[in-house]
């Protein structure tokens, strides 16, 4: 960032995200540490605004955080009654028993939630104990002196599209810590550069990831069952590319549909989108949203790697927790519980390490920590399943996976040893000419949309003037090399239509349309040629999600 004058604040620790894991990392210290100053930046215009779950969650780390959650009110309070998981073909749902599964894979006991209510409310926890929380400060730049990190400094505001400071321009804000706890989610901003900066993820698996679409109903009370978690794979997904519908009903009337596509599809023509639209039509899920009215539409990129992709996790100065890392059992489609649990794990080597006087140390204990943990345990269980899913497609991978969590199970061990996953999801497309396009129907209004009516419904708004927050290393490759090449992908795996492609008397032309971006990641993690950067817009900007 340009070198200004800028204010500076001091704190014990500096926590970036407010996110399960970075609400549960400042309530956990200040827990231990009453008197420790802590500071948490969340670049959403409030706790909660950005966060996007499906969401059903084992409350264990929860109850290790605050035991009388119930008590304390906390908005968790959709117990699971009916727990389904399906096999669709295009006209058929095929019921598969619970017999077939081992118990790490039954919804009993979790609950049906909004995780964004669940994180206003954990913010409301942390502020009781004294955590400092500034929403709409995205942390934009990283301040590293000697090789260890000293804070963050949060972006400007008030700079204009071409990059010259407008009426009431303000600096950002250099935040200092003896720690900090990058918190960010899939695919942070800063925890990339940390990874370059101290070489966290050499000699390890890359990250995988996925992208979740997930809309809001509202369904008549008649045909609301509160507790119902119904899980499907299959169509209109081919057996080649990973992923699969979730529908949950939960509170008073609300059902939560989503639809999650592994990002390591090949096909350059698919489009995460309109397969979730394409799924709503299945006359199964059709039935249980019949008479519903859409509410609330996000997304939003999730990490599938797990054991053998969470890099290394400390460097001098602070840490990496929560899906900054990749914690998500994907078999269980649950990430919120070891999101928390690392935060905490994080804050109690913090709180001992300022007990004893340290500033900046490398943070040995919690990299190690971790594994030995339940959530440790919790992956190592599952580490094939993704590998399984990648290598063999959905039907051939399927009882194999089914087998290997029993072995897991029943003997602690896996018949496949730790398989590894090989190329990173930008490097899997096949060229659009060797690639059969997809004839996708058009919305009808009622069950299936477009995307810019979906983008009215995540209350998405950026501030015009403003520079545009995806960056481009090279702006002639989406059309020189990404258009003859791959069809130019990113008009169809950005599901809020900020990519385009413009036919003009001039030829065609790239277009981002920016303010529409509800700040998933995808683009960053699934552009071929790894032309795009998604940086933080200004403070404030992006979705706010309400009850998603």
């Amino acid at each position: 960032m340009a070198d200004i004058a800028r204010e500076s604040m001091e704190y014990d620790v500096v926590i970036v995200g407010g996110g399960p894991a970075g609400l549960a990392a400042a309530i956990r210290l200040k827990q231990l540490s009453p008197q420790a100053s802590v500071c948490l930046l969340e670049k959403g215009s409030e706790i909660g605004a950005h966060i996007l779950s499906g969401a059903v969650i084992d409350p264990r780390a929860l109850s290790e955080l605050i035991p009388d959650w119930k008590e304390r009110g906390a908005p968790v309070d959709t117990p699971v009654t009916d727990d389904r998981f399906v096999c669709f073909t295009r006209s058929r749902a095929f019921p598969l028993p619970h017999v077939l599964f081992p118990p790490l894979m039954s919804n009993r006991g979790n609950f049906i939630v909004s995780l964004s209510n669940l994180c206003k409310w954990l913010g409301t926890e942390a502020e009781g104990l004294g955590v400092e929380i500034y929403p709409g400060f995205p942390a934009a730049d990283l301040i590293v002196e000697d090789g260890v990190v000293k804070g963050v400094i949060t972006g400007d505001m008030g700079v204009a599209k071409d990059g010259h400071q407008k009426d009431g321009f303000t600096p950002g804000m250099a935040l200092r810590g003896k720690y900090t706890l990058f918190a960010e989610g899939a695919r942070g901003s800063l925890s990339k550069v940390l990874g370059r900066t101290f070489c966290l993820h050499e000699g390890g698996e890359p990250q995988k990831f996925g992208i979740g679409l997930k809309e809001l109903w509202e369904l008549p009370k008649d045909s609301h069952r509160p507790g119902l978690v119904l899980h499907g794979m299959g169509w209109p997904l081919d057996s080649d590319t990973g992923g699969g519908l979730f529908l949950y009903h939960w509170g008073e009337n609300f059902c939560s549909v989503g639809f999650v596509v592994h990002l390591n599809y090949r096909n350059p023509w698919l489009d995460p989108f309109a397969e979730f639209q394409r799924a709503k039509t299945h006359p199964a899920v059709a039935a249980l949203l019949r008479d519903g009215k859409r509410i609330g539409y996000g997304a939003r990129a999730l990490t599938e790697g797990g054991y053998q992709s969470v890099p290394k996790l400390v460097f001098p100065g602070g840490a990496l927790i929560g899906c900054a890392a990749g914690f998500m059992n994907l078999p269980r489609i649950k990430g919120s519980h070891n999101a928390m649990k690392t935060g905490m794990l994080a804050a109690e080597s913090v709180a001992a390490a300022l007990r004893a006087g340290r500033a900046g140390d490398v943070l040995a204990d919690y990299d190690d920590a971790w594994r030995k943990s339940w959530v440790g345990r919790d992956l190592w269980r599952v580490r094939n399943a993704k590998p399984l899913w990648s290598r063999l497609g959905t039907w051939l991978a399927l009882p194999l996976i089914g087998l290997d969590l029993w072995t897991n199970q029943l003997f602690g061990f896996s018949l496949f040893g730790t398989m590894g996953h090989g190329a990173p999801d930008y490097a899997v497309l096949r060229k659009a000419s060797e690639s059969a396009r997809i004839d996708y129907p058009r919305p009808d209004g009622k069950l299936t949309f477009d995307r810019l009516s979906s983008v009215f419904l995540s209350g998405t708004n950026h501030e015009e003037d403003q520079p545009v927050h995806l960056r481009l290393s090279d702006p002639a490759i989406p059309i020189s090399v990404n258009l003859p090449e791959y069809g130019e992908p990113a008009q169809r795996y950005c599901p809020a239509g900020v990519y385009e492609v413009v036919e003009e008397a001039g030829g065609p032309r790239f277009q981002i349309n920016a303010q529409n971006c509800v700040h998933c990641k995808t683009c960053d993690i699934k552009d071929p040629s790894q032309n795009i950067t998604w940086v933080p817009p200004e403070g404030g900007g992006g979705p706010n999600y309400v009850n998603l």
